[in-house]
């Protein structure tokens, strides 16, 4: 087994942090197997190598490595890349094609940018990597391939799967073992490296001498955040390079070619999450009002319907303490409700009475009916808005969608199942 340094060597790694070297052992000892590697880390630090690292490492070093760029194929034409199509298969496909796990059966695949895949791909590649089975898009003939997949790739997977962007069967069968790649701020140590390598290559291209950078310049170097990481540092070491006439290059100029807005390494603090309660909307907030209201109006008539019954208020305190309670706010508001006993006579209404009416025969009452079924038509659509947002939010989870909206579990799945989601 080669050596950490002899493969820097060969594959012309620069650098020498415990981070990078930790992911070249990791690669070096997973080679001569067959298992499927994830390759991790920020756009521009070199995820590249790891995979070729791999293969030339391998019994398949004598077949096919072929490099995927998953982000720079249409969605519509990307089945038919990797998995071929058949004649006839769709518009302008005039001959037969085979696709990229076809020609490198027996070697390596390294998927670049594999979070950028389609959900139906991803269910294709799944398939491979279970069996090694797969169908050209227009046949249905089930054809085997036997291929090594390295993946790579700068998203957060774990959120892309929150977010349903990918899948998470999919996602731990490529990442069997995990090489992360640390960023260019991290490798203190190698980023004045780098750029001395990047501008010596530079000079022979060039065929001009090599720039050098003053102390002040070596520090604003190290202090840079490198969001382009490597292949930032290569880009300004080859404009230097091209466009200064003086090789020795100072703080200031060096400045002028580093981005304005990112100049610094200073900490930021970002807020990521949200409370439970919050809402995007002002209108959103207002209807939270309405739907409580609305909640504690049907707990007052529920209250008052029984009193009406009853006529008897310590009973009815008894068996509704827990709605008292909610209403009210506690122990101490009640007591407001118990010094209504002495007029509990003014609730009670004749036995025999349907209806109450004045003298000209009228019902007094006639607008009851009509506030009752303006206030059902004014929050119905509001109350299911506001109840399919809270449950979006939550991802479906019922108890952390009542608990937003301030009722019972219980009564959310009655309230689902009314509006029928």
């Amino acid at each position: 087994m080669e050596s950490v340094q002899a493969i820097k060597q060969r594959f012309g790694i620069i650098g020498n942090t415990a981070g990078l070297n930790r992911a070249i052992e990791k690669a070096i000892q997973v080679a001569p197997t067959d298992i499927s590697v994830l390759v991790t880390g920020e756009s521009g630090v070199g995820k590249e190598s790891i995979p070729k690292i791999i293969h030339q490492l391998s019994h398949r070093k004598h077949n096919k490595y072929i490099a995927v760029n998953c982000g720079a194929i249409p969605e519509g034409t990307i089945d038919s890349e990797l998995f071929g199509h058949e004649k006839g298969a769709f518009t302008g496909a005039t001959q037969t094609r085979q696709g990229y796990f076809e020609v490198a059966d027996g070697g390596t695949i390294f998927l670049d940018e594999v979070g950028e895949l389609p959900l139906t791909t991803q269910v294709r590649l799944l398939r491979i990597l279970e069996n090694g089975e797969f169908l050209k898009v227009g046949s249905s003939k089930v054809q085997k391939t036997n291929v090594r997949i390295v993946a790579a790739t700068n998203l957060n997977m774990l959120e892309a799967i929150e977010k349903e962007k990918f899948r998470e069967d999919l996602y731990y069968r490529l990442s069997t073992v995990d090489i992360h790649l640390p960023p260019l701020r991290e490798r203190q140590d190698d980023i004045h490296l780098l750029f001395r390598k990047f501008a010596s290559d530079f000079a022979l291209k060039y065929k001009m001498p090599t720039v050098k950078l003053t102390d002040n310049a070596i520090q604003l170097l190290l202090k840079h955040r490198w969001s382009g990481n490597i292949r930032q540092l290569r880009n300004i070491a080859e404009q230097l390079s091209v466009l200064e006439q003086d090789r020795t290059i100072t703080a200031d100029t060096l400045r002028s070619y580093l981005p304005a807005t990112a100049n610094t390494n200073l900490p930021a603090i970002i807020k990521t999450t949200k409370s439970e309660s919050d809402f995007s909307s002002e209108r959103e907030i207002l209807y939270k009002v309405l739907f409580d209201m609305k909640s504690d109006l049907n707990d007052l008539k529920k209250l008052t319907m029984e009193l009406m019954k009853s006529g008897n208020i310590k009973d009815v305190e008894k068996d509704h303490e827990g709605l008292i309670q909610k209403i009210y706010g506690g122990d101490d508001d009640s007591e407001d409700f118990e010094t209504a006993e002495d007029s509990a006579e003014v609730l009670s209404i004749p036995e025999h009475s349907s209806s109450i009416e004045d003298p000209s025969g009228s019902d007094k009452y006639h607008f009851a009916e009509e506030i009752e079924e303006e206030e059902t038509l004014s929050l119905h659509d509001k109350e299911l808005e506001l109840i399919k947002k809270s449950l979006e939010r939550h991802n479906g989870k019922r108890k952390l969608a009542a608990a937003e909206l301030g009722i019972s579990e219980r009564t959310l799945y009655r309230k689902i199942k009314q509006f029928d989601l």
